[in-house]
């Protein structure tokens, strides 16, 4: 399945590329300023990557947001991204208690969507300065993760196939990247063989303890 994948100008763009490849999606990349609506005709599922700056400054991210929603076109955010799903419904982005670069964190869900299969808690790596308050998210999107502190880690939206995770999933200190990942191009019509998932959740897990 051909995957759109926004480029928010981010350097860790091609980590989730190369993530998605490894369970079997075609990756086509665009960067924010410069992808055309239209593409979304084309390919099964958009995936819209982290990034500097705000949701407004991210070239037509929230465009393809609202196109993706129009044709309910399977939709993943990830950081920048993940922001930009409150921005599109109208809630609220503002600045994060603290700045989180590399930090990891426990990310405490219900067990559905992406998130499904992973143990509750499981740990995150965070690299943002900006969050969706609580009493800031739109009533078109629920919250499925948080932290301990009670700071959204992961959203979804109640009626159409479009999700949000402010963490990294493609971070190698992230646990089950890969399986977030698979879980969402399941769930866009992609079937990713369980003992893949498996297979490769087991070699990141290995490099990460031979650190």
């Amino acid at each position: 399945m051909r995957v759109l994948v926004v480029d928010n100008y981010d350097s860790f763009v091609y980590n989730l590329v190369h993530y998605l490849a490894q369970l079997g999606a075609d990756p086509v990349v665009r960067r924010n300023d410069e992808v055309e609506l239209d593409e979304l005709d084309d390919v099964g599922a958009v995936l819209l990557s982290p990034g500097p700056g705000t949701p407004e400054r991210a070239g037509r991210s929230v465009e393809v947001i609202h196109r993706a929603a129009e044709r309910g076109t399977p939709l993943l955010g990830v950081c920048l991204g993940h922001q930009a799903l409150a921005t599109a419904w109208g809630g609220v982005v503002e600045r994060a208690p603290e700045l989180l670069h590399g930090k990891t964190s426990e990310v405490f869900h219900d067990g559905t969507g992406v998130l499904a299969g992973l143990p509750s808690p499981f740990t995150a790596t965070r690299y943002h300065s900006l969050t969706i308050p609580p009493d800031g998210l739109p009533s078109e999107l629920e919250a499925t993760g948080h932290t301990e502190t009670g700071l959204i880690m992961a959203v979804r939206h109640r009626e159409l196939p479009i999700s949000g995770v402010q963490f990294h999933p493609e971070s190698v200190l992230t646990e089950g990247g890969h399986r977030m990942l698979a879980n969402w191009l399941s769930q866009a019509g992609c079937s990713v063989p369980e003992d893949l998932v498996v297979r490769l959740s087991a070699e990141m897990a290995g490099l990460v303890a031979g650190v």
